[in-house]
């Protein structure tokens, strides 16, 4: 069954537009908001479009109304005049995008599509209660994705079972590993991060494990990674390139629950929360030899892949706001439909940077879209 538009237009020639761009769809058309509730009671719409034109004719706060009671539905405006004095507000209720008409079709297709790809949502959205947690709230965004990711953390938060974080970098792996251990019991215990990139082969036994005095020539007594995160959270970034001489042992920690310092005999307890990270494809560095295949299904058994911005693009107006809010700057709509369309290799990472150069460029308080530059 074809899933449903909810289009909201007392205009023809939008609806005439919708008609001929959007066919395929199910589409259910409404002109005034006894209508539009009734509508949305017998038929769960998968997206909802509403004419700019339309909203500007009744009371503004009813669409705020509307967006806070269906949080997991997107809800599009469609305009063909200037907007842009509503931009922000229409993003910050949780309008997820602007189209500007005339647009082409191929491009309007395609947007609707990415946020119909779950038509299921407000199903799965219930299926595990939102947690009411201040914390996950400084993981910014509230795109589809990133409410099931949030979900998905605060249930692994209260765990001890080792988590692996991956995706793209520049996604905020990192930041949401601290975060994962303030939502933990391990909160008020040491959170240490390392980097494994930054770790050469011949000290890296020695700086995971540490050392006794005399292991080996002026070798010194010092503590290792797992002792500093002792009772805490340690988190190993870019695990994939933990050199491999040392995967088995690693594995051992894990394991065991206890390691051996270079040059001891003595066993020390290890009661540490592991997180790891990478950006890498471990699998196939499990096929290349290049990593331990029993390894990696021992840090696995809590997966979370954090999306690209690519994959969450309604968040990009909240992300932008949060950015810009040190330099007291703004966007024009044209400046945030340039963000939109970008395809954000670098993501979120690229989008900050993208923005604190736009602010330094930009005299105005209103960042122009010529100041957006990639």
């Amino acid at each position: 069954m074809p899933k449903i538009i909810l289009v909201v237009s007392s205009n023809p020639l939008i609806r005439d537009f919708c008609r001929q761009y959007l066919g395929p769809y199910n589409l259910k058309f409404c002109s005034d908001w006894d209508k539009l509730y009734n509508t949305i009671k017998k038929n769960i719409p998968s997206l909802i479009l509403f004419d700019y034109s339309f909203f500007i004719s009744t009371n503004p706060q009813l669409l705020e109304k509307l967006c806070k009671q269906r949080p997991s539905t997107p809800i599009f405006v469609l305009t063909n005049k200037n907007c842009s004095f509503f931009t922000k507000w229409f993003y910050k209720i949780g309008i997820k995008q602007i189209i500007n008409l005339p647009c082409e079709r191929i491009k309007l297709k395609k947007t609707i599509e990415e946020h119909m790809v779950h038509s299921n949502h407000d199903v799965i959205s219930q299926s595990i209660p939102p947690p009411t947690c201040t914390i996950l709230e400084q993981f910014l965004g509230d795109s589809f994705k990133i409410v099931e990711l949030k979900k998905k953390i605060y249930h692994y938060s209260q765990t001890d079972t080792p988590l692996l974080l991956t995706g793209e970098s520049g996604t905020g792996k990192s930041y949401l590993a601290r975060l994962i251990h303030e939502l933990s019991p391990r909160k008020n215990r040491s959170f240490y991060a390392v980097n494994m990139t930054s770790i050469s082969v011949s000290i890296a036994e020695a700086e995971l494990f540490g050392t006794v005095k005399g292991a080996y020539t002026d070798a010194v007594s010092r503590e290792g990674f797992f002792s500093i995160a002792q009772f805490g959270t340690l988190f190993l970034d870019e695990i994939g390139d933990l050199p491999i001489a040392i995967q088995p042992k690693l594995l051992h920690v894990i394991e065991e629950q206890c390691y051996t310092k270079v040059g001891s005999p003595h066993k020390v307890k290890c009661n540490t929360r592991f997180i790891f990270a990478t950006n890498a494809n471990l699998q196939l560095l499990v096929e290349q030899g290049l990593f331990r295949s029993d390894l990696f299904h021992r840090i696995a058994i809590l997966p979370v892949e954090v999306p690209p911005l690519r994959e969450r693009k309604t968040d990009i107006p909240q992300l932008a706001q949060h950015f810009l809010k040190p330099y007291k700057k703004d966007l024009s709509s044209d400046s945030i439909q340039k963000l939109m369309d970008h395809h954000w290799p670098g993501n979120v990472r690229e989008l900050k940077n993208c923005l604190v150069r736009a602010s330094i460029l930009s005299s105005k308080e209103m960042i122009p879209e010529a100041c957006i530059s990639f």
